[in-house]
């Protein structure tokens, strides 16, 4: 007898489901409709015999992936590690690309296509916020339509075609000498066209990558949820170290062999990391799409709204759920009812209106727009609780945009010659990395067993603590700035003579504290947001996780101009100028010190008041509260 769960599809008469991704070929994609008939399908045969004796013997997952071909998974045989090692190096091939193009791209507007620097800065910045946009249009249709298998390989394709197109618009000089008298305006048109289209490759691979990942780890076998916490912890490790290779040996190619190398050694490496990814197919775990997230959303919006007027009743079973029995149910996990935000909960009333189909249990008969299931209800509850927190996580990364911006002015302001060598002010965010790098294996390695011991928790320490620790660290890293620049001013002033002395070596501590908060808070929001979001918004979730860095950049901005404004009146200098001897950089870094306790106060706050989602697996009828 198979465990429970591992019912599979006979092969005769009724449909079979399908993974979400069969081959490299992309299929048409079944309507929701005919997914959850299939789904149905699959829970409720038996499986072909031939089929049977081969892996009975196996034990299947019960979160309700499938293999390649459309078969409830074998944890022998799919996901885990063996996949995942395979997912980390196409990781490594992404962000090897993405930063190696980003890196040197202003030096090639400036020098080679002849822009001027605020022209170049603006197009930069333009690219880089559409870059930021458009993970979530790609995240919607990872979770609505193709699936997160299908939207990788469409987009590392599409990627891998801006990038051959920004090498050509490099080569373009060479290979039309005497053709074309503006080179240089067709230069820039295939560049561009090539970086948007690397834009749109983007969109789909960031939301896609990190819960692919986590995708091939089963929550319902407590040793794979617990290998889940050290794979967001190396997924960190390996995007830091295609960064750190990308501002290093690809700038140095470029600088030495001409910029057009440089996208030209990235395309191989996308079209090597495609080729793993589907050469590999056959190891990963793929998640049925469950129809559009948003629509859900707006659904129980829209029912909550009609029953506005209507008395929400004393005994919340009473609110509309589709019985443990339906068959739509199977394989998908059911949300517990909770008592907070009960505005929503206006949309599961059984209304008069709705007490025929309540009584007949014939969900497919009822208005989505009218009566939703109270784990449809808990979704939304379970985005809107998440979005406080990462409101808060937004500061975080205002203070992480000052380490290649006033971090890097503040050394140049300095003493940059260690012994008889010269450090430029920006390789100083080294150090940064270098903490990150080193720290991630220590964390995963040495803290993890130990805080385990003492806690009883599979992660050692729970999301929402990680991330508050990790919360801590721009006060501390700001704290460090503010009294380096206090006591640089005071030795400027001391020695007119020698008004950069101070050595910039000093700045180590402030660049390691804040690598060390990139440790704890991106890796723990990673974690957090992928193992409490609802089912159906996984990509999404992370998606919006990754739109918090860019809301920082922005915070940042803005925080900047505000200070501009504000202190440079009236012929005043104000805190930044460009002689950082006649302002004072060190009242930023207090403000922002100051800004970050608050924050600090704002998310212990909203954590305190969290509710993690309690859920049970249809599969495997087991209850499980996801861990803080």
């Amino acid at each position: 007898m198979l465990p429970a769960g591992a019912q599979l599809l006979k092969t005769s008469g009724r449909p079979a489901i399908r993974a979400e991704e069969s081959s490299a070929t992309v299929p048409a994609m079944a309507s929701g409709s005919e997914q959850r008939e299939q789904a149905v399908a699959l829970l409720d045969h038996p499986p072909a015999e031939g089929f049977l004796s081969q892996g009975a013997a196996e034990a299947y997952t019960t979160d309700g992936s499938l293999d390649l071909d459309g078969n409830p998974a074998l944890k022998q045989r799919t996901g885990g590690w063996r996949a995942c090692r395979t997912l980390l190096a196409i990781e490594f091939c992404y962000n090897l690309s993405i930063n190696g193009i980003t890196c040197n791209l202003i030096t090639y507007l400036t020098v080679f296509l002849g822009m001027g620097n605020v022209a170049a800065a603006r197009s930069v910045s333009t690219w880089q916020a559409t870059s930021s946009v458009i993970p979530l249009a790609g995240a919607i249709l990872a979770d609505s339509y193709w699936g997160r298998y299908r939207t990788r390989v469409i987009s590392f394709s599409t990627f891998a075609v801006g990038m051959i197109l920004t090498a050509l618009s490099a080569y373009l000089p060479l290979l039309v000498k005497n053709g074309i008298s503006n080179v240089v305006s067709v230069q820039e048109f295939i560049l561009f066209l090539g970086l948007y289209i690397i834009a749109v490759g983007v969109g789909g691979l960031r939301p896609c990558l990190m819960s692919f990942g986590a995708d091939q780890f089963d929550d319902g076998d407590p040793l794979e949820r617990r290998a889940k916490g050290p794979f967001f912890n190396w997924y960190v490790f390996t995007m830091y170290c295609g960064s750190t290779i990308a501002s290093t040996g690809i700038v140095w190619v470029q600088d030495h062999y001409g910029w057009a190398l440089g996208p030209t050694i990235l395309a191989a490496v996308l079209a090597g990391g495609l080729s793993c990814l589907v050469a590999t197919s056959h190891k990963y775990r793929f998640q049925p799409t469950r129809g559009s997230p948003l629509t859900g959303v707006c659904q129980v919006v829209v029912a909550a709204v009609r029953n506005f007027n209507v008395q929400l009743p004393s005994d919340s079973s009473l609110l509309y759920e589709l019985p443990e029995d339906n068959p739509v149910m199977k394989g998908f996990e059911r949300i517990e009812h909770t008592t907070d935000l009960q505005f929503f909960d206006k949309a599961a009333i059984v209304a008069p209106s709705n007490k025929e189909v309540e009584e007949a249990d014939l969900p497919a008969l009822r208005g989505p727009w009218r009566l939703c299931a109270v784990t449809q209800v808990e979704e939304l509850k379970i985005l809107v609780r998440m979005l406080p927190l990462l409101a808060t996580i937004v500061f975080f990364y205002a203070v992480a945009a000052q380490v290649p911006s006033t971090f890097v002015e503040q050394g140049m302001a300095m003493d940059t010659t260690v012994g008889s060598a010269r450090i430029p002010s920006a390789s100083m965010s080294t150090f940064n990395v270098l903490t990150i790098v080193v720290l991630i294996p220590l964390y995963d390695r040495v803290f993890v067993p130990v805080a385990r011991r003492l806690t009883g928790r599979e992660n050692g320490i729970s999301g929402l603590q990680r991330i508050g620790a990790g919360l801590a660290m721009p006060v501390l890293s700001m704290g460090a700035a503010a009294f380096l620049e206090t006591a640089r001013l005071r030795a400027a002033k001391a020695s007119p003579r020698a008004p950069n002395g101070t050595s910039v070596l000093w700045q180590v501590p402030q660049y390691a504290l804040e690598g060390v908060g990139q440790v704890l808070t991106t890796v723990g929001q990673f974690s957090f947001f992928y193992s409490q979001a609802p089912p159906a918004m996984k990509t999404v979730c992370t998606a919006l996780g990754l739109l918090s860095i860019a809301a920082g950049e922005y915070l940042s901005s803005l925080l900047l101009t505000a200070v501009q404004w504000a202190t440079a009146t009236g012929g005043a200098p104000g805190w930044i100028p460009d002689d950082l001897n006649e302002g004072h950089l060190d009242r930023f870094f207090w403000m922002m010190a100051g800004l970050g306790c608050l924050n600090l106060m704002a998310f212990v706050s909203c954590a305190m008041r969290y509710k993690s989602r309690k859920a049970k697996c249809q599969r495997c009828g087991s209850n499980f509260v996801d861990n803080r």
